[in-house]
């Protein structure tokens, strides 16, 4: 059996072991092609440093796309190429990147929702170990800006409380990770994986239905540390889950419900977005909410809430 490093394997061979879920095949062909693909975004951006962020900005794309989007497996070179070509060019439209999976990724494909995609790939259990295997700091950017839809570097760095510049940093050097594993494709994880975020939504969904019958606290005994904090983007903090649930309880008498939209979750951290629905002509709060959820020993530790008066969800 040829082996999948060899030069001898035709890229259409291992274009069809990356539709069957192979990642090893993915990972040769992007080593196979990436000093073309480092060449288009030197020619085009001129800096190596920010040619090396798009081309890693582009594997991550080919992690996604290249099972679906390429129409002839033979010309996978000139397809990555392309696909770098067309990052280097977002980045020098605008000040702030675009998302990945954004509809100028490519000219006519439309905007995707990153979560059901990971989610349909054959190879899901190699994605979420791999952003798992992050440490805290770059897991959670890297959870923000592409499962969900707080996806703006401003609104991130709000969201976890940090300068828009460490936000660039960390999902630089997050990017730089997943890309050189994504090559190396040396790992192997258990089956299992993926239902990190199954088993999150879960209590995600447990909880919010838990908050809107007035029956919070429950939840808070149950599955919060006792000095638990919450602490709002703005900067409001509320030590303790008692507090905790009786903030949570003033909105629920004031009629405001909320809906889980997403939810996702790693090691020791997990991210909700919810709908925050207002009673008929009462203000109340922002329609979005992101919750940033720490774990310590199984129980949440922290709590950072966002909130959008029109969400950050396909900005």
């Amino acid at each position: 059996m040829r082996s999948l490093r060899g030069t001898e394997v035709p890229d259409s061979e291992l274009v069809l072991g990356v539709r069957t879920g192979d990642v090893a095949s993915l990972g040769a062909l992007l080593a196979r092609h990436y000093a073309g693909m480092f060449a288009v975004a030197v020619s085009v951006l001129r800096d190596p440093a920010d040619a090396e962020d798009a081309v890693q900005d582009a594997m991550l794309v080919a992690l996604r796309r290249l099972g679906g989007d390429l129409r002839d497996p033979s010309s996978a070179g000139a397809w990555l190429r392309a696909v770098v070509r067309n990052e280097c060019r977002m980045r020098l439209r605008a000040a702030v990147p675009v998302p990945v999976g954004s509809a100028d990724d490519l000219p006519g494909t439309p905007v995707i929702d990153v979560e059901q995609v990971i989610d349909r790939l054959a190879a899901r259990d190699w994605v979420w170990n791999a952003v798992h295997g992050l440490s805290p700091g770059l897991q959670v950017v890297t959870l923000l800006r592409y499962f969900t839809g707080v996806r703006r570097y401003a609104d991130i760095a709000a969201a976890c409380g940090i300068p828009v510049g460490t936000v660039r940093s960390r999902l630089s050097q997050a990017r730089g990770i997943l890309a050189r594993e994504l090559m190396a494709s040396r790992y192997v994880f258990p089956d299992d994986a993926s239902g990190f975020t199954p088993a999150g939504r879960d209590e995600a969904e447990d909880a919010v239905a838990a908050g809107n019958s007035g029956g919070f606290a429950g939840i808070l005994r149950d599955r919060w540390h006792r000095d638990a904090v919450a602490t709002w983007s703005d900067g409001r903090q509320v030590h303790g889950v008692r507090a905790v649930a009786e903030t949570m309880n003033v909105s629920v008498a004031a009629g405001i419900r909320q809906r889980l939209v997403s939810a996702v979750a790693g090691h020791g951290l997990a991210i909700w977005e919810i709908d925050v629905l207002n009673p008929p002509g009462v203000a109340g709060c922002p329609a979005y909410a992101c919750w940033i959820l720490r774990f310590d020993q199984g129980r949440v530790r922290g709590l950072r809430l966002f909130h959008s008066a029109t969400g950050s969800r396909g900005g």
